[in-house]
């Protein structure tokens, strides 16, 4: 496999190093990325690489238990099998991303594909009205959420996550469908909206109950 990289310039066999680097820390590499403020595409060099030299990713992640997987339909690249990377999210980021494939599949299905552009407003709105999301997120919940999407090209925001406020454009890739299908978000909304709804009963019984014990207390 070095042999190969041998052949090629330096400034090509750097460029497939990082590639190969890329996909293993973002999982998938797409065709065109947007500019969340212009909406104006861009050719992602990145795929550009994975096309030219495939045979060569192929058997080189192969080794690492890994398959490089060519999508048509999304325009990607990524990579599947035991050696790719396993995020491990938190459940607040969990319902973020669900909250984000609803509101990327009533865009589609509403405005085209032309329109899958978000904000913290509506991510928020969509959280209250799904009771996902119930309370009031911190900033580092938020970003935490937004730097893993954006790393795993779910998102994109323009400039670094730490500046995103309530007017930043979010523009969601499509990618976002290969997280769950749409029966499975389905089933993940209904079983995380229980969850929550379970989650603030006990919170009122342990609040109710600690207010008796209290006056109880006081009585005495």
């Amino acid at each position: 496999m070095s042999t190969y990289l041998e052949e090629l310039s330096l400034s090509e066999a750097e460029e497939v190093k990082r590639t190969i680097r890329d996909l293993f820390r973002q999982t998938c590499i797409l065709q065109t990325k947007y500019d969340p403020a212009t909406l104006t595409p861009r050719d992602n060099p990145r795929y550009q690489t994975c096309a030219k030299h495939r045979a060569f990713i192929e058997d080189y992640v192969s080794v690492l238990g890994c398959e490089l997987i060519h999508d048509p339909q999304e325009h990607i690249f990524r990579l599947t099998g035991e050696g790719a990377a396993v995020e491990r999210m938190s459940i607040t980021t969990t319902l973020l991303v669900l909250i984000l494939k609803l509101i990327y599949r009533d865009k589609v299905l509403g405005e085209g594909l032309h329109a899958t552009v978000t904000n913290l407003p509506e991510m928020r709105e969509y959280g209250k009205d799904t009771n996902l999301i119930t309370r009031k997120l911190t900033t580092a919940e938020w970003r935490e959420a937004l730097y893993l999407m954006r790393m795993h090209q779910m998102i994109d925001v323009p400039g670094a996550v730490r500046d995103v406020d309530d007017e930043t454009p979010i523009y969601i890739y499509g990618t976002i469908n290969l997280y769950c299908s749409a029966l499975d978000m389905n089933r993940l909304v209904e079983k995380y909206r229980e969850e929550v709804q379970e989650a603030e009963s006990r919170e009122e019984e342990e609040v109710e109950a600690g207010e008796e014990d209290y006056n109880q207390d006081a009585a005495e």
